[in-house]
């Protein structure tokens, strides 16, 4: 069988992203034809309001025209589209809104999955690259670090055990770091602290499902983490290629993580590497990032490129007939 061309598209609280890809369904092999990310911060709000908001709905439209475009030019049909969305639009009333927008513009319906499907996804995206060479010792532990919630995913070939919590970089960041409708720069010690709190109630509850302390390998995905890698590397600008299977100890996490909670916007915003989308948030994404590592004992991360995009990819391979 050829290689079959797929579009896979993943809706978080924080970003949109598009992965279009020639998959080889003997080999597994995925080529990259087209790999993006917008900030759309679809998730604005939503934590306090329980709704999507209509200027979060329209960014987050506009991002998917533009995707739309892409994925006919690469002429992918529309049965190998799969549109992922993922914890903002869990929580909202109003999704029905945002299905509608994204049949208009897209064609497929948005299938808003469950945590445990998240979390298996990013698990087959981010280890199938982790053999030969790596030589890694299993079993992995995978951290998704998303807008809204984290995923925690434990296994070696497959998932053995999977759970999603509701902390993520967005989601802290407005419930402790917001005050009178702007971000409190730099946060005072008790709104650290909160944040803290709040990682460490979600950790005991990814606990009870997922045996945290068995994990050899912990491998750390999304934005939070490859942009503490990108610090960690001291890149002049961000190099995904360089980011991919590099590896951050916690030293250096616990550094950073200090070193983004005690600057300024404009001292974040100056670094390099830093998305101007996550200025206000990699703070609380970094402090996620460094109490799991704490937790668990971890004393580096795996940092993948690879993660929830590539495990939707595969899966429009192995339904394909």
């Amino acid at each position: 069988m050829t290689s079959v061309r797929v579009a896979a598209i993943d809706c978080g609280t924080n970003s949109i992203r598009l992965l279009v890809a020639d998959i080889d369904p003997a080999t597994g092999a995925l080529t990259d034809l087209d790999r993006r990310m917008r900030i759309v911060r679809l998730g604005q709000g939503v934590d306090r309001t329980g709704r999507l908001a209509p200027e979060a709905l329209e960014r987050t439209f506009t991002a998917c025209r533009e995707y739309a475009e892409v994925i006919r030019e690469h002429g992918v049909p529309v049965e190998r589209i799969r549109f992922v969305a993922t914890s903002a639009s869990r929580d909202a009333d109003n999704r029905d809104d945002f299905v509608r927008g994204i049949v208009g513009i897209l064609g497929v319906e948005p299938e808003v999955i469950s945590g445990d499907q998240e979390a298996a996804f990013s698990f087959t995206g981010a280890t199938r690259g982790l053999t030969g060479a790596q030589a890694l010792e299993t079993p992995y532990l995978v951290v998704d670090i998303g807008g809204g919630s984290t995923e925690f995913v434990l296994g070696e070939d497959t998932v053995t055990a999977a759970r999603s919590v509701d902390i993520g970089c967005v989601r802290l960041t407005e419930r402790h770091l917001v005050a009178d409708g702007a971000v409190v720069d730099p946060p005072t010690p008790d709104r650290i602290a909160a944040i803290r709190a709040d990682i460490d109630a979600a950790l005991d509850e990814a606990a009870a499902a997922v045996p945290l302390d068995r994990a050899r390998t912990l491998v750390g995905l999304a934005g939070s983490v490859t942009t503490v890698a990108a610090i960690a590397l001291d890149l002049p600008e961000y190099d995904s290629a360089a980011i991919h299977h590099s590896r951050v100890t916690v030293g250096q996490v616990a550094a950073i993580t200090e070193r983004l909670l005690a600057a300024t916007h404009a001292e974040r915003a100056a670094i390099p590497v830093m998305h101007e989308g996550r200025v206000d948030v990699i703070g609380a994404g970094a402090s996620v990032l460094l109490r799991i590592m704490e937790r668990t004992g971890a004393k580096e991360v795996v940092v993948s490129e690879h993660d929830i995009l590539d495990g939707i990819a595969y899966s429009l391979v192995e339904a394909a007939p």
